[in-house]
Order: structure tokens, then sequence, then C-alpha cells
């Protein structure tokens, strides 16, 4: 992250000391760094510049109003997975041409209010969901532009949990079955397809799946005779959470894209999330208590999993560091843990950290994506503030959930 950096001993994001707004404003919270999100917009942009392409923001990376505000001003589209978030992007100011509503599961009322809307693309992914499409665009005397995302089979070599192209996901329709179901849906009269949609996972490390869509995506295209106004690659660009991550190169994917592009003369749909907003965020958290284990010392933190949910979900691995440096050294390891109770609330082990004390900040490193959109209430405990940097002054872009409000409802 290129705006945290300490300076001296103090930990510093943007130009205002960490501690000092933990100070303010209490613990937990997650602090983002406008500048950095604004700095990895423009970097992918200029990166895929020779393509023109739509940039749409995965907004279930990381839904926060302000966020969206912001990307929706540096050009932005939303790709968006719900009703939820259709209307929360249009609510951020983001232009209803630029909106792609993907997702399996996509309700009838979602779906009404896309096509109400008039946004960009609804990707459909399954016949049934084309059907629906179909008949309330039939109900308003309409015809509705649609892409449809396939899933090619293709192993992304990320989690198994965030792999979404291969033949078990749930994701997409099966290329096997593809030009079958594209004669099915020929049939209905108010839909018209436009584009093709691919996403195959999450957290990508390397281009070797990205270069394999590329040449099913040319194949089918070409063998289906397909007309297609937008092809939709989604994202799933990884970010280094810790040294061993090596993200994709950019640069040489753009080479790829471009002279993929210029074969089928068709617009290019990106959906990054992780990428964008990944590494411009820390959750900064308090000790709460530090107590001895059999085999080593347990850092309580007052931010637990239902703030911070990755550990847990997907065994991420996410650097901890303290806000105030120091040059002693704790004997042994010791394991970051959080108050729910469950045995999963823990965020990792470290051997020969610095010497920390009860009542010291760490943050949490790299957890602009998928954190707060993923964080709940469970054990009763209110949502937590979540706090704009930018350059030298802060801002709350959601504050900490009342708990009588919460008990109350």
């Amino acid at each position: 992250m290129l705006n945290l950096r300490y300076v001296g001993k103090n930990l510093y994001i943007e130009k205002l000391s960490v501690a000092n707004i933990a100070k303010k404003s209490g613990t937990p919270f997650y602090l983002y760094s406008k500048n950095q999100i604004r700095e990895n917009y423009i970097k992918f942009v200029n990166t895929f510049r020779k393509i023109d392409p739509l940039v749409c923001f995965a907004a279930k990376s990381n839904s926060n109003l302000s966020i969206l505000k912001s990307l929706g001003k540096l050009g932005a589209g939303m790709d968006v997975v719900s009703g939820g978030e259709l209307l929360k992007a249009l609510k951020a100011g983001i232009k209803a041409n630029k909106i792609v509503f993907s997702g399996v599961g996509k309700t009838e009322e979602e779906l009404k209010i896309a096509i109400n809307k008039k946004i960009l693309l609804i990707n459909c992914e399954s016949e049934s969901e084309a059907r629906i499409i179909n008949k309330i665009a039939k109900r308003s005397n309409r015809k509705v532009s649609i892409g449809f995302r396939l899933n090619p089979n293709i192993d992304a070599k990320t989690h198994k949990k965030i792999s979404t192209g291969k033949a078990n996901n749930k994701f997409g329709v099966s290329i096997k079955n593809f030009s079958i179901f594209f004669k099915e849906i020929k049939k209905l009269k108010n839909i018209k397809l436009e584009a093709l949609s691919v996403h195959i996972g999450s957290q990508i490390l390397t281009d070797i799946p990205y270069k394999r869509v590329l040449t099913v995506l040319y194949k089918l295209i070409k063998n289906l005779d397909l007309n297609l106004k937008y092809i939709d690659l989604g994202g799933g660009f990884g970010i280094n959470y810790n040294k061993k991550d090596k993200p994709v190169n950019l640069k040489r994917y753009a080479s790829l894209v471009h002279s993929f592009s210029r074969k089928l003369n068709c617009k290019i749909i990106f959906e990054p999330g992780r990428s964008i907003v990944g590494n411009a965020g820390i959750l900064v958290s308090k000790i709460q208590y530090i107590k001895n284990g059999a085999n080593k010392k347990f850092v309580i933190l007052n931010a637990g999993m239902n703030d911070f949910m990755r550990p847990a979900l997907y065994d991420a691995q996410h650097d901890i560091i303290p806000i105030t440096k120091n040059s002693k050294k704790i004997k042994g390891a010791i394991e970051f843990v959080g108050p729910i109770c469950e045995s999963t609330c823990k965020f990792g082990i470290y051997k020969n950290y610095q010497k920390i004390s009860e009542n010291d900040f760490v943050a949490i490193t790299n957890v602009g994506a998928y954190g707060s959109s993923l964080s709940s209430n469970y054990n009763t405990r209110p949502l937590i503030a979540e706090i704009l940097v930018n350059k030298n002054k802060f801002k709350f872009i959601r504050k900490k959930q009342n708990l009588l409000k919460l008990i109350s409802a």
C-alpha cells in the first residue's frame, strides 16, 4: 500500500497518524486511503487504455456509498449482483448505461428494477432466468438486450471457495450445453443477445487461466457465428497479500485482450474489485487482553470475525502490523484472535513479534476488499465504523452502528 508507511516509529496513512485517528475515533474501525483507491483505478484504466474498456467496479468487494461515489466521479461503471447493489450504484450517481447486473439468483422483482432502470446489461445465467426476462420485457412491449454468462470449465488456480469458472461451480451456462441453450434462447422474441460474460474466480495470480478464457471465447463466438456488442471478461485480479503473492502481469494481459478485441470488433467490459480497493484499507483494532496459553500467547483484539470474515472463511492471511514500532521482541509464538465465540475467530500466528501490551493498537492490512462488505452482527455486535482519509483530513463514511438500535430491531 503506497499510502501506508511509518514516519519514524509511527504508522501513517497518507498524511495522518493512524494512532491519532484511533484515539479520536475509538476502535475497531476500517480506515481507507482515498488516494490509494484513485491511484489503483487510474493505473488499471491506463493499463488497458488501448482497448478503451468499460471498467465496472465490483460493488460487492466494497459497497460503501462514499467509495462508490468516488469511483463514479473517476468514470467507473458498476458490476452489481443484487437489487440492493443496483439501487446503491444509482444512488451513488452511476449512470444506468454503465451498470452490469450479474448473479445466479436474480429475483423477478430485481429483474424488473434492472429493466425499468434501463441498465446497460443483465448477464443472464440460466434458461429460466432468460424466460423471466423475456416475460417482463413482453409485458412492457420492449426488447431487452442481455448477455449470457458462460461457464468455460477453466480452473482459475485460486482458493476453491472463490473459484467460479469450473464445471462443478454454480455460475453461468455450461460450455458443454451452450449451443443447445443458445438455440432455445433465440426463440424468445423480447430479448436480444448482445454480450457474452465470463468470470472464472477471484484472487487470481496467474494469467494462464485468462489466456485460456480468451481462446475458448473466440472459438465459441466463431463456431456459433455470434455478432456481439460487448464481451464482459469479468475480474478476479489478485493482489499481494503477502510477499509470496505475485499479481498477474496486467500489461501482458492487456496486450492479449487488445488482439482478441480487434478480431471481434466489440467493446470489452472488466469487473475489477479487489485490485482497486484491496490494498487501500486497514482494520485498526485495540489489544484488549494478552493471556498465556499452553504453547503460545493469545493476543485478544476488540475486532472479531464478524467485523472481518476473510481469515475464518477462506483461511486468508493478512499481515498484522503495530501502529507504533519498537525494537523489542516477544519470545515464542503469539496468535492474534478476536472475541467471537468461535475457534475460527483468529487472524494470524507470529514468532518474534515486537513487544506489545494491552491497549496498544494494531492494523490488519489489505482489508479494503471483502472486509466491511462481508461483516455482520454475529454475537449481536454492532457494525464498526468506516473512515476515509484524503491527504491530511479524515471523515466517517459509516458511523459505528448504535447498539441500542441494534437490539431493539
